[in-house]
């Protein structure tokens, strides 16, 4: 795994520090350390309040507005549902559901010990698959709930 959170803050505090202060610059800033740690840690958030001049509960305000932006670690194996139309049509919210309770978790959640985090999303672009999950990076079609429950029980192996 890569460097820690701890290990790269001053880097990205130090290089925020440097840049002038422009608050049209706050969504490339909170891109820029979604895509440094993973997701938005309070540190970082406080160092581009200091740099666009704005108290830190704007830039909460902003980055919660948005739903590209998280605010814990992301998990060892993030688990992506997809829920466009074709997988809807073939059943993916079943297949939520049972990875929802082998996980013990609901979507939006991260198992407690970091391994597995579950999202929606609208479509991983894998139609002909339907109903599609992508585990770790990796793509799996055609599940139903009980390939779902395997699915999870494989990676958790």
């Amino acid at each position: 795994m890569g460097a820690s959170t701890a290990q790269l803050m001053p880097e990205f505090l130090a290089a925020i520090a440097s840049r002038p202060a422009d608050r049209e610059q706050l969504i490339p800033l909170l891109q820029r350390a979604q895509a440094t740690f993973g997701y938005l840690p309070r540190e970082a958030m406080e160092g581009i309040a200091r740099n666009v001049r704005l108290p830190l509960s704007r830039i909460q305000g902003v980055a919660t507005f948005y739903n590209q932006f998280r605010f814990t670690p992301p998990a060892e194996k993030p688990v992506h549902v997809c829920l466009g139309t074709a997988c809807h049509v073939r059943g993916a919210d079943r297949v939520l559901t049972a990875m929802e309770d082998t996980l013990k978790i609901q979507e939006g959640q991260t198992t407690p010990d970091g391994r597995f985090s579950l999202e929606r999303v609208a479509c991983v672009g894998a139609c002909g698959l339907a109903p599609v999950v992508v585990v770790g990076g990796r793509t799996y079609g055609r599940l139903t709930p009980d390939r779902a429950r395997r699915l999870l029980r494989r990676a958790r192996a």
